[in-house]
């Protein structure tokens, strides 16, 4: 049996200190640590006459464990990693090695993703719903702006969270950034959560607006053309390492991050905000804020991977892939066109879908050239400019006079 007594009596004169641990213990009293809880630990392995036959069996099976399996398992090599080892895919370094990072702008975006954590219980939906109930609430127009945005934004929020849980995390070999991928999977939660909160809360037909995404053309077309890029690296075979198959990935995050997030929401999220600067619907209006918010924040930080891909795998964005890159955000913007026409045929709340064609034209030159891409819709200007004040929350304080919306912490963040 280990003396503890006798453990700390030896060895009075420490060795110099040096290594992880300088300030604080000598390696040599480390080591004698280390030995001490090896041996510890061997001893609570060993069966004993108060062990159960089950617990028995237990011990006796992980005698039999091969830790060498299990790490090879984890995709990791053995060794420590460097920093320049770390890369966005197809990387072998470690993935369990958090730090030290190479990417510290993935890093900080989850620590202001975590300081701006809310939930949706804590929006008051009273107003909401007593406008709705009320017969002369709100035009008929405006409901089915309300319908339609919670009809699609109800599905499209879990198709992202779905590719993120089921697909990117896997095949993205930065540990920075698969720390942000899952708050951004838990933030899809939550958004998706905000949507079947308000729908209770308004008391509408759940079935009808949860099955908008295949039943309502302008919601089925676009949640089909993000589910085909899903399709292939959801597979469970997939994996990167050709150049195809790094193709194949790539068009997948233009698709979900510029497209999906940066371009299928801004018409929903126009609409409803629009609503509240209205002073109507005010508390979907706050919700839509806090996830436009968090989307805004995706749509960076996936930039920011696509970008990243592209600098280390150079060899990957040739003409061909550009051409297909640009005409993936066309497509999207046409699709979304198509619906702000379909979800208000003529004008309400201080605009019409012409104006909101010229608003996706000028989110989409911005999307093309986040990425590098030629600007295809020249001249077109932000007929919404209070929508970019909306997002500047470094100003924006207690927007509808319910509670203080900016940033815990992360005031400095660039709202691209």
């Amino acid at each position: 049996m280990l003396s503890w007594d006798e453990f700390d009596k030896e060895d009075a004169v420490a060795e110099p200190v040096k290594g992880a641990n300088a300030g604080h213990a000598s390696e040599a009293a480390m080591d004698k640590l280390d030995s001490a809880g090896g041996a510890a630990a061997r001893e609570a392995r060993a069966v004993n006459t108060s062990d159960s036959a089950a617990v028995a069996r237990a011990k006796a099976a992980l005698d039999k464990l091969d830790i060498a399996e299990g790490l090879a398992e984890l995709e990791g090599s053995a060794a420590r990693v460097a920093v320049d080892e770390k890369r966005m895919i197809n990387c072998r370094a470690d993935l369990n090695q958090l730090v030290p990072f190479k990417y510290d702008w993935a890093w900080q975006k989850y620590l202001d993703g975590c300081a701006n954590h809310w939930m949706p219980q804590e929006v008051n939906m009273t107003a909401d719903i007593a406008l709705w109930k009320n017969p002369e609430g709100l035009t008929d127009d405006e409901r089915r702006i309300v319908m339609r945005n919670l009809g699609f934004f109800s599905t499209a929020d879990s198709l992202v969270a779905n590719n993120l849980a089921l697909a990117v995390y896997r095949l993205i070999t930065n540990p920075e950034c698969r720390q942000y991928i899952l708050r951004q999977a838990f933030e899809e939660a939550i958004h998706t959560h905000a949507y079947q909160y308000c729908i209770e809360s308004l008391g509408m037909d759940e079935g009808e607006i949860f099955n908008m995404y295949h039943e309502i053309p302008s919601v089925a077309k676009k949640a089909a053309w993000g589910l085909k890029y899903t399709r292939a690296i959801s597979d469970p075979e997939f994996n990167t390492g050709t150049v195809e198959t790094d193709k194949e990935l790539l068009r997948n995050l233009i698709a979900y991050y510029c497209v999906l997030e940066g371009i299928f929401f801004y018409c929903g999220f126009t609409q409803i905000l629009s609503m509240g600067r209205r002073n109507k619907m005010t508390g979907v209006a706050e919700q839509f804020q806090y996830i436009l918010r968090d989307e805004s924040m995706h749509l960076n930080f996936g930039i920011d991977v696509i970008n990243q891909i592209k600098i280390e795998n150079p060899h990957l964005w040739d003409a061909e892939l550009k051409e297909e890159a640009s005409q993936m955000i066309l497509q999207g913007t046409q699709l979304e066109i198509e619906y702000a026409r379909d979800t208000m045929p003529r004008g309400v709340l201080g605009m019409n879908a012409a104006m909101m064609e010229d608003y996706l034209k000028f989110i989409a030159n911005r999307r093309l050239s986040q990425i590098g891409l030629k600007e295809e819709y020249p001249g077109t200007t932000n007929p919404f400019p209070w929508m970019s004040e909306i997002m500047d929350l470094k100003k924006e304080k207690n927007f509808f006079e319910t509670r203080v919306i900016e940033y815990q912490t992360g005031g400095a963040l660039s709202w691209d």
